[in-house]
């Protein structure tokens, strides 16, 4: 079918006009109506190059190998410190829990790829609480030698509420863009931002309280770091140094996680080859195994 130029001007006509306001609203609201495809200020100087060196993989295993070092310090070596703050061990200790703090950036800025490009969040979500169920003795005895501790829940809890969190607001917001092309277009556009505003922090305050009524490791800070990771999403390096700045307020010694850095600006946005569910399954064998290794030491009477 062939439409004319007359046909074409008539159609024209019948749109709305559109104030400028109502186009930048739209720029900036809507955005989720067709996800990932709008590209905000400065997106080119701070986006992901894909010729940079580091898959996803290689980030997972970064992060793997950070956080395995960090548990030894913090299991192990905690143990066969038997309190004591001075000597080689103690030292040793320190640069153990120094270099862990890479881990918990990189694995919340992972969160957020995954989430992004999961071709089901519902099992993404539902993977993440599965297993901070199946780590959650392994993690009690690991670091309290104890079977359950309601003070203490694993960093999977953590990671399950702030991605909670996270697809909560994109489907209230996605109701909010929709209602604003239909029934609210009559609507100022900043009541509109307002109201976004006003969900968002609802949101967020009710993902750390339930962290910190919980005790998840981090707690409710670690829920502040992953959305606001997820807030500056297009932004990733930007993203995980607000990330590392925000876990400072938990202890000064997040301080360095900031190494995080180098690895993040590496990062060229594609998966990379990597074994299904290893990642995700080390987390609570290796706690067990730590907790192994804690008896053993016992058992010599170290």
């Amino acid at each position: 079918m062939i439409i004319s130029s007359k046909d074409r001007d008539n159609k024209k006509s019948e749109e709305p006009n559109k104030t400028l306001s109502e186009k930048l609203f739209h720029n900036l609201c809507q955005v989720n109506l067709q996800r990932f495809a709008w590209h905000p200020p400065f997106y080119g100087a701070f986006s992901v190059k894909p010729t940079n060196p580091f898959p996803a993989s290689v980030l997972k295993w970064i992060a793997l190998i950070t956080m395995l070092i960090d548990h030894i310090g913090a299991s192990t070596l905690s143990f066969l410190l038997h309190g004591s703050r001075k000597g080689t061990l103690w030292d040793i200790y320190n640069i153990h829990r120094d270099i862990g703090r890479i881990a918990f950036p990189i694995y919340i800025f992972l969160l957020i790829e995954g989430l992004q490009h999961t071709k089901s969040r519902k099992k993404y979500l539902l993977r993440l609480g599965i297993f901070a169920l199946l780590s959650e003795i392994p993690f009690d005895l690991a670091f309290t030698h104890r079977p359950f501790l309601w003070h203490s829940q694993n960093v999977f809890f953590t990671l399950f509420i702030g991605a909670a969190v996270i697809l909560a607001m994109e489907s209230f917001e996605h109701e909010l863009a929709l209602f604003r092309t239909g029934a609210g277009k009559e609507m100022a556009p900043f009541t509109f931002v307002l109201y976004r505003c006003i969900l968002y922090t609802l949101l967020i305050a009710l993902g750390c309280c339930v962290a910190a009524f919980l005790y998840t490791d981090y707690s409710f800070i670690g829920v502040l770091a992953i959305c606001a990771v997820w807030l500056l999403r297009y932004y990733p390096v930007p993203a995980a140094a607000l990330c590392c700045l925000i876990l400072t307020l938990s202890s000064p010694r997040e301080f360095f996680a900031l190494g995080c850095l180098i690895p993040v600006s590496l990062y060229n946005g594609k998966r990379g080859r990597q074994p299904k569910y290893f990642f995700y399954a080390f987390y609570p064998v290796h706690l067990f195994l730590l907790w192994c290794v804690y008896l053993l030491l016992k058992s010599q009477g170290l």
